[in-house]
C-alpha cells in the first residue's frame, strides 16, 4: 500500500524551514532560497512500511528527506533486495539537469519519514532564481550517481561471484569426489596386493618362475587400447574362460581384460607355474592393475581440480595487485570459458573458442576485462536453446583487438535492441537478471577506451568488443595522465 499525507505550504513554513536550513546539503544556501523552496514545496509524511514510489513509475519530482529513513529495493532472482538506505538530508527523485525518468526500484519508508517534495515544473525557475541551491543539488546528484554506480558495480560483482562460486562448486564436486573415493579404495587395494605378494614369496618359486610372473606383470602394466563395447565384452569372456580353464579365480577377468596383457602371455605364465601359484600370481597382478588404474584416476581428478583453480585465479586476477597492466586477452577468454564450462555442459551447449596466434596485449584491469567476457558468454549460453552453439573469436585489427561472442539463439527483438545496454533493462524473465550486466560491461569497455556493439537476427546474435592494444594513442594518453 502506498500512503502519504501532504501538508499545505503554510504548515511547511512552520515546520520545515529550520530543518531544511540545517541539512548539510543546504547549510550554505541563502535563507531567501530556502524560503523559495518552502513556498513552492509540499511536506509529505509517510509511515514506516509505506511504498513511496514503485519500480518503473514515472519520476516527476524531487524529494528531500527531512526525517526518517528510506530504502531502495531492487528486484533480483531471489526477490526484492535493499541496495541503498538513506536518512535525513538525502535528495531523492529527479533533480535539475538529471536524466532520470523512471524509478529504478521501490522506494520504501523504513521508518516514519517526512519529505519535502518539489515538482519538476518548478525546475526552470529554481535554476534561474536559486543558483546556490541548484549547485548544491547538482553536486549531490553527481555524488549520488557515483555512489549508485559503485553500488551497481558491487552488486553485479557479488552476483557474478555467486555464479562463479556455484559453478565452481559444482565443477569441483565430481573430481573431488572421485579423488576421495579413489584414495579410500587405494588403501584396501594396496593391502590386497601386499597380501598376494607375501603369499607368492611363501610359495618359494624358482628364478625362472619369478621371471615369468615379472614378464606377465610388465604386459599387464601396459594400458590397453580403447576397446569398443563389443570388443571389451569379448575380451572379458575370453579371460573368464581362460581363468576357469586354469582353475584360477574368474572375478579378475574384468581387470585383466582392461589391461594390455594377452592370453598368449598368460599361457606362458600358466606353463611356468603350478596351479596354486598361478592363482596367487593372477590375484597379485590384478591388484596391481587396479591400484594403478585408481592412481591414474586420482591423478586425473586432482589435475582437473588444479586446472579449475588455475582458471579461477586467472579469471579473477586474485594474485595480482589492483593496478592496470598488460592483459592477455586470449588467456582471459580461455579462463572465462573454463569457469563457465559446467554451465554450458549442463545445457549441452557447444561452447567453442578461436583466437588468432600471437594476439597483442591490451592495457587495463584484467579482472574487469574478464568480467566483460563472462557477462557476454554467460548471456549467450542463456540465449541459446538446449544443444545450441556459442562461438568466441579474437583477432587483431590494426591497433586494436576484436572479440566476438556469437550465438544461434532466437535473437534480440527489434524493440529491445536499442535498450539492452540501459541500466536495469533485461529481456530475461522477472527475477532472472538484474539488467545491469550489459550496462556494466559497456562501462568497463568504455573505461578501457574500447567500444561494444551488437547485431542480431533470428538464429544469430553477435556482440563485438573492440579494445585498443597496448601502446596505442588512447592508452598512452591515460598512462600519461592526459586522458579525461
Amino acid at each position: 500500500m502506498t500512503t502519504d499525507q501532504e501538508v499545505p505550504g503554510a504548515m511547511l513554513a512552520d515546520e520545515a524551514t529550520e530543518r531544511l536550513a540545517a541539512l548539510p546539503i543546504l547549510e550554505s544556501v541563502p535563507g531567501a532560497e530556502i524560503a523559495w523552496l518552502v513556498e513552492r514545496g509540499a511536506l509529505r509524511n509517510h509511515a514506516a512500511g509505506d511504498i513511496i514510489r514503485t519500480a518503473g513509475s514515472a519520476v516527476d519530482e524531487m524529494a528531500i528527506t527531512l526525517t526518517g529513513r528510506v530504502g531502495l529495493y531492487i528486484q533480483t532472482r531471489g526477490g526484492w533486495r535493499r541496495v541503498l538506505e538513506v536518512e535525513a538530508g538525502y535528495v531523492l527523485g529527479v533533480v535539475p539537469f538529471s536524466r532520470m525518468q523512471t524509478a529504478p526500484g521501490n522506494l520504501v519508508a523504513e521508518a516514519d519519514t517526512t519529505l519535502v517534495a518539489l515538482h519538476q515544473d518548478h525546475f526552470p525557475d529554481l535554476v534561474s532564481e536559486c543558483p546556490e541551491t541548484t549547485a548544491a543539488l547538482v553536486h549531490q546528484m553527481l555524488d549520488r550517481a557515483r555512489e549508485f554506480r559503485t553500488l551497481q558495480m558491487h552488486d553485479e560483482r557479488l552476483l557474478a561471484l555467486g555464479k562463479l562460486a556455484s559453478g565452481l562448486a559444482h565443477e569441483l564436486n565430481n573430481p573431488a569426489s572421485g579423488a576421495s573415493s579413489g584414495a579410500r579404495s587405494l588403501v584396501s587395494l594396496l593391502d590386497e596386493a601386499q597380501g598376494a605378494s607375501r603369499a607368492l614369496a611363501a610359495a618359494r618359486l624358482s628364478d625362472v618362475q619369478l621371471e615369468a610372473i615379472d614378464a606377465a606383470r610388465v604386459e599387464c602394466a601396459q594400458a590397453g587400447p580403447e576397446w569398443g563395447a563389443l570388443e571389451a565384452a569379448d575380451r572379458e569372456d575370453e579371460f573368464t574362460e581362460w581363468l576357469e580353464r586354469h582353475g584360477a579365480e574368474p572375478t579378475t577377468a574384468v581387470v585383466l581384460a582392461s589391461s594390455g596383457v594377452s592370453t598368449a602371455v598368460m599361457d606362458a605364465l600358466a606353463d611356468a607355474l603350478p596351479a596354486d601359484a598361478l592363482d596367487l600370481a593372477v590375484r597379485w597382478m590384478a591388484s596391481a592393475i587396479t591400484a594403478r588404474d585408481v592412481a591414474r584416476q586420482i591423478q586425473t581428478a586432482t589435475a582437473r581440480i588444479h586446472d579449475l583453480v588455475h582458471a579461477v585465479r586467472g579469471f579473477t586476477f586474485m594474485d595480482r595487485e589492483g593496478v592496470p597492466e598488460e592483459v592477455d586477452v586470449a588467456q582471459g577468454l580461455a579462463h572465462t570459458i573454463a569457469v563457465l564450462e559446467s554451465k554450458s555442459r549442463e545445457k549441452s551447449v557447444d561452447l567453442h573458442m578461436e583466437t588468432a596466434d600471437e594476439l597483442p596485449g591490451v592495457y587495463g584491469y584484467g579482472s574487469e576485462i574478464n568480467q566483460v567476457w563472462e557477462k557476454l558468454i554467460d548471456n549467450a549460453i542463456d540465449a541459446v536453446a538446449r544443444e545450441g552453439s556459442v562461438t568466441v573469436t579474437a583477432t587483431a585489427r590494426a591497433d586494436s583487438i576484436l572479440v566476438q561472442v556469437a550465438d544461434n539463439g532466437q535473437g534480440i527483438p527489434d524493440e529491445s535492441r536499442s535498450r539492452i545496454f540501459d541500466p536495469f533493462f533485461t529481456t530475461k524473465p522477472v527475477g532472472s537478471g538484474t539488467g545491469l550486466g550489459l550496462h556494466l560491461a559497456r562501462r568497463i569497455v568504455h573505461m578501457h577506451h574500447g567500444d561494444i556493439v551488437v547485431t542480431s537476427e533470428p538464429g544469430r546474435t553477435v556482440f563485438r568488443v573492440q579494445l585498443p592494444v597496448t601502446g596505442t594513442k588512447a592508452v598512452r594518453a591515460e598512462s600519461d595522465g592526459d586522458a579525461e
